[in-house]
């Protein structure tokens, strides 16, 4: 259990810094939400979202879950997605994905892994989708392409959804970001907007 304790007394040690650094951090935090974006993301542990684009807890409304997919049936993300559009009126909706996605890499081959299995066949579906482009790749290249375009065909679920098509219809002002991040350098690079 010494790992677990670590991370409470890491809890600890960081909130007695952050009271240090502003007093009136925890209370102005805890009286309001009101992030202007929703990141969909994926839940791989070196991609965190508020730190690699430098924002506070409660700047940025966060959804993750493996390969960043916005499947049309999965209620948790759309519940996310309902909330930050219609309760927290987010302004931008951001889809990103990162280089070296564990989740690409097991939709490329042919390893049966379980459950997941179910989950990753929504990127074979965009694998064979864009087959000859990726026919011509191989390796990191073809890993990367597949997590490009995995990103762009999320971003396209979002404004294929009755939540997304609503808020448009109401006239509410909302972008949606395709973004890649690379774990190599911390960078995120746009790929598309207002797909």
């Amino acid at each position: 259990m010494p790992e677990i304790q670590r991370l409470l007394d890491n809890n600890i040690q960081w909130a007695d810094a952050t009271m240090a650094r502003d007093p009136e951090f925890f209370d102005t935090l805890s009286k309001q939400q009101s992030p202007m974006y929703l990141w969909i993301g994926c839940s791989d542990s070196r991609v965190p979202a508020n730190q690699i684009v430098d924002l506070l807890p409660g700047d940025i409304f966060v959804h993750r879950n493996v390969a960043n997919l916005v499947v049309h049936t999965d209620f948790n993300c759309l519940s996310v997605l309902q909330y930050a559009v219609d309760v927290l009126q987010v302004k931008h909706i951001i889809v990103c994905g990162h280089y070296g996605c564990g989740g690409i890499d097991a939709a490329l081959g042919d390893e049966s892994l379980g459950l997941i299995d179910n989950w990753l066949a929504h990127i074979k579906d965009i694998a064979a989708l864009h087959h000859d482009e990726l026919a011509e790749l191989s390796g990191e290249a073809k890993t990367s392409r597949l997590c490009e375009l995995n990103v762009m065909t999320q971003a396209k679920n979002v404004a294929k959804s009755s939540i997304y098509k609503d808020a448009i219809q109401r006239g509410q002002a909302i972008k949606i970001h395709s973004w890649i991040y690379s774990l190599r350098n911390g960078k995120l690079k746009n790929l598309a907007e207002n797909i």
